[in-house]
């Protein structure tokens, strides 16, 4: 498997579930301004969105879309019980976690990245810290966003907290959320990640 990536992106929770689950992989870093791969491959051709992260399978087809990578690639190791059993309610309710921080916290972000967005970066800001104050409610009832185990849900979720400081806004405000990206942050996989992303 070959995981296209760029540093600090979204592409970050895969890399930590990839290391996770202990299979081997490569990596090939995208810049995502002139959409080329580290190689000096067009990287629309691997991935016609033109977005990170995208998952080379062995046999060459190509997975995109974090969420689906995450489940693929927790569903590849079962024994790690980094995702629900398919079929089951928890694993709804993991598929729910996961479009919630897709949609709601990851999206939420576009204005604060995006030069074009420059006149919605305060609302942005407003509808960011309205999202954290729900995740902080959840996190301080519970280890980790489904309950008593890390699961690939907490992979991303870590990923879209680390961009908080770069929105200007102060985890600190958020006190289960804070303790719980350290605890993440402290794994030895994400330790590893973090590390090879130069974050």
């Amino acid at each position: 498997m070959k995981l296209y990536y760029a540093p600090g992106a979204c592409s970050l929770s895969p890399h930590i579930v990839l290391r996770e689950i202990g299979l081997p992989f490569t990596m090939e870093q995208v810049d995502l301004a002139t959409k080329e791969t580290a190689g000096g491959e067009d990287y629309y051709i691997v991935n016609t969105k033109g977005s990170v992260p995208a998952l080379m399978l062995d046999n060459g087809e190509v997975l995109t879309e974090g969420a689906a990578i995450l489940q693929y690639l927790a569903d590849l190791v079962p024994e790690k019980q980094l995702a629900p059993r398919a079929g089951t309610m928890e694993r709804y309710r993991l598929m729910e976690a996961l479009n919630y921080i897709a949609t709601e916290l990851h999206k939420s972000f576009v204005p604060i990245f995006n030069p074009a967005y420059e006149g919605a970066k305060e609302a942005a800001k407003n509808k960011l810290t309205a999202e954290f104050d729900y995740v902080d409610r959840q996190l301080s009832q519970k280890p980790y966003l489904m309950g008593e185990r890390f699961t690939v849900a907490d992979a991303y979720l870590f990923t879209v907290s680390c961009w908080i400081e770069a929105a200007g806004l102060d985890i600190r405000q958020w006190k289960a959320l804070d303790q719980y990206r350290q605890k993440i942050a402290a794994r030895p996989a994400v330790k590893e990640v973090l590390a090879e992303e130069g974050m």
